[in-house]
Parts: structure tokens; C-alpha cells; sequence
């Protein structure tokens, strides 16, 4: 679908901001990559060829017996009993072999894609999930090296995985919030500032009121009645923070609903809901995107103090605030708090400098050559 004249010079605009444009395509890269986490990192293999049939374990369950185990639950596929099943089709020649091509898996735990007899594993580039735990030669929190690149964490589970799951999951959670934050924040402030009067009465002491609930104690209290998840978490983070939106577009509507086009509009008939949305808001879109940035970069440090202080996510899903707290307690580890530094500066300044590109892109005023 071709874009209209105006959005081809916003586009122009965008791409003219050069900083904007390559953080983009860097975070676009970055978010994209992390989407498929569970193919760069995990525990799993990707292909697994045994006894002449062809398997998928990140896609499917696969019981120990589908490969001539014993047992009825999930292949523990780490495991090299588990391995010398597949490449060896269920029989005890690995074992017989001590020199053998199988030697390498019993003491590394592992067969990386080579063909042994009839069956072979392909395993991701890092052979470790965000909560595998691993059993590593020494203490955790272990130092990086050739197997565990940015090293493991004091319960021995690789850092990198937990980054790049960790990474998707704040990014997901901040545009998520984000996007319904904006969507009740623009509704409210354009009803306010459109109707004027006693709606806009109503809605600012309704304003006044919430603003002035402490929000973190909401969340604790909630967090010690039900067991936090992350769409509870988006919820209560949505519930407070429509409110940052409010007033600047209320103000952005209160100035332009007595512009001479709308007034015309409004003679002429057109309904009150094309002219909020059609004519008045586009006018009132930068001033919005000017706190976008501010948003988006504010949820995912909120997530982050949540994680930091216990009351966010699940201890046993990946968090980038959790490996911060983890940072915090084992100052002997500074690849840890050299890890959570990097990636939220990595992350945060990109974000900031898209979103600053959006709104110089929406602003009229502005023109890039």
C-alpha cells in the first residue's frame, strides 16, 4: 500500500536523521533475532535424526522411549544417555567404544551436529535455555568463556541466553504497555479537551485522585495476594500510567478545538468523533511523541526496579533486572554488572533515538536534508 504524500515526507524526514535511521535498523535487528530466541538459545536441539525418522524437539515432546529409552517423559536431550540413544539408535555400541567417536559427548556432554552411525543431533548456536542449569567446573557465578560467552550466573545458568530472552521480554513488555498507555491516555485527554466543561471537571478530579494512589504499594499488595505473571503485570503498569498522556493532549485539544477549520467542520456537520480524530489529533500527534521516548524507556526501567526489588516477574522467568540484583550481589562477578550495563544502555539509547527521529519526523516545523 503506497503511502500518502505526507507520510512520504515524514518517511524523507525519518531517514534524513541519520542517528535515527541506523538505530533503527539496529534495534530492528537486535528485536528481531531475539524473536527467535528459542532457536539461538536453548537446551533443545533443533533437528534430531534417529533410527531413520527425523525429529523436532523445540517444536514437539519427544518421551525418552521415541528414541529406545525407558521412560514415558520428555527427553532430557543434554543428558549423554539421552545422546548416545539417538546417535547410536538405541543401541550400547557408544558404550562399548571408550575411544570411540562418542568418547568427546561423555565428557563434554554433548554431540554437535556430527553424523555418528545412524543418528546425529544439530544443536542451536548456544546450547543453553534462559533457566537451564548447568553444570559447570568450579563455583557459580562462573567467568566467560568458549561455552559460556559472557559466563554463568551464582545458579550456573548462562548469562547470554537469559540477555537475549531477557531482552525480548522488556522490549515486548514496554511496547505493550506503551501502545494501551497511549491509546487510554489520547482517548481521555482528547475527551477532556474536545467537550471542555463539566467532562473536563469530572475527569480532572478523577485525575487528581488516581495520580495520588502510590502505585508500588498497589503492586505489592496485589503481588502478595495473587501470583504475578506478565499480562498481570501489564495490566497494573497500564492501570497508572495512562495518566502520563492526559495532559498534554487535553491541552493540544483544548487550543485547537477553536481553530477557524474546525469550527467550519463542526458547521458543516461533520460528527464530533471525525473531527477529535481525523483533524485535531494529527495536530496534537507531536506534541504526544515528544513523551513517547520518555515512556517506553521509563516502562522498561520499571521493569527492571520491579525485578530489582522482587515484585515484577517470576523468579523463573528471564529478567534483565534480576541479573542486575544479581550484579549487586556478587561484586566479585563484574562480568555481571558489566552485562546488565551494556545491554540496558544498548537498548535505551537506541529506543531514544528512534522515537526522537519519530517525533522530528511528525513535527512540521522540522526539515531534514
Amino acid at each position: 500500500m503506497a503511502l500518502s504524500p505526507l507520510n512520504q515526507r515524514r518517511w524523507r524526514n525519518f531517514k534524513a536523521n541519520r542517528r535515527a535511521h541506523w538505530s533503527l535498523w539496529i534495534f530492528a535487528v537486535l528485536f528481531g533475532l531475539s524473536l527467535f530466541a528459542e532457536v539461538l538459545a536453548n537446551d533443545k536441539p533443533l533437528v534430531v535424526r534417529s533410527q531413520g525418522q527425523w525429529f523436532f524437539p523445540i517444536l514437539n515432546f519427544y518421551p525418552e522411549t521415541a528414541f529406545g529409552g525407558d521412560f514415558q517423559t520428555e527427553a532430557v536431550y543434554r543428558d549423554v544417555e539421552v545422546q548416545c540413544l539417538i546417535v547410536a539408535a538405541g543401541s550400547q555400541a557408544c558404550w562399548d567404544d571408550p575411544d570411540g567417536v562418542l568418547a568427546e559427548a561423555r565428557d563434554k556432554g554433548t554431540v554437535q551436529g556430527a553424523a555418528v552411525e545412524r543418528g546425529w543431533i544439530l544443536w542451536p548456536p548456544i546450547p543453553f535455555s534462559y533457566n537451564t542449569v548447568n553444570d559447570i567446573q568450579g563455583t557459580a557465578p562462573s567467568a566467560p568463556d568458549s561455552v559460556h560467552w559472557l559466563g554463568t550466573d551464582d545458579t550456573a545458568r548462562d548469562v547470554l541466553a537469559r540477555v537475549i530472552y531477557g531482552f525480548r521480554l522488556s522490549v515486548m513488555y514496554a511496547l505493550i504497555v506503551a501502545a494501551l498507555t497511549s491509546v487510554v491516555g489520547i482517548a481521555a485527554g482528547a475527551l477532556q479537551g474536545y467537550f471542555g466543561g463539566l467532562v473536563d471537571l469530572i475527569f480532572q478530579r478523577v485525575i487528581e485522585i488516581w495520580s495520588a494512589t502510590p502505585n508500588l504499594y498497589v503492586i505489592i499488595i496485589i503481588a502478595s495476594i495473587w501470583k504475578m505473571n506478565f499480562w498481570l503485570l501489564v495490566a497494573l503498569s497500564v492501570l497508572f500510567g495512562w495518566i502520563g498522556l492526559v495532559g498534554v493532549v487535553r491541552a493540544e485539544f483544548l487550543r485547537g478545538r477553536n481553530f477557524e477549520y474546525v469550527r467550519a467542520a463542526r458547521a458543516l456537520g461533520v460528527s464530533d468523533r471525525v473531527i477529535m480524530f481525523r483533524h485535531v489529533l494529527p495536530n496534537a500527534m507531536v506534541a504526544t511523541l515528544t513523551f513517547m521516548p520518555f515512556i517506553v524507556t521509563g516502562n522498561v526501567g520499571a521493569l527492571a526496579a520491579l525485578d530489582f526489588v522482587g515484585y515484577g516477574l517470576p523468579s523463573n522467568l528471564p529478567s534483565l533486572g534480576e541479573l542486575t540484583l544479581q550484579a549487586k550481589q556478587n561484586l566479585q562477578a563484574p562480568w555481571l554488572g558489566f552485562t546488565a550495563f551494556f545491554v540496558f544502555a544498548i537498548m535505551l539509547s537506541l529506543m531514544v533515538f528512534i522515537f526522537e527521529g519519530i517525533r522530528d519526523a511528525f513535527d512540521p516545523r522540522k526539515t531534514f536534508q
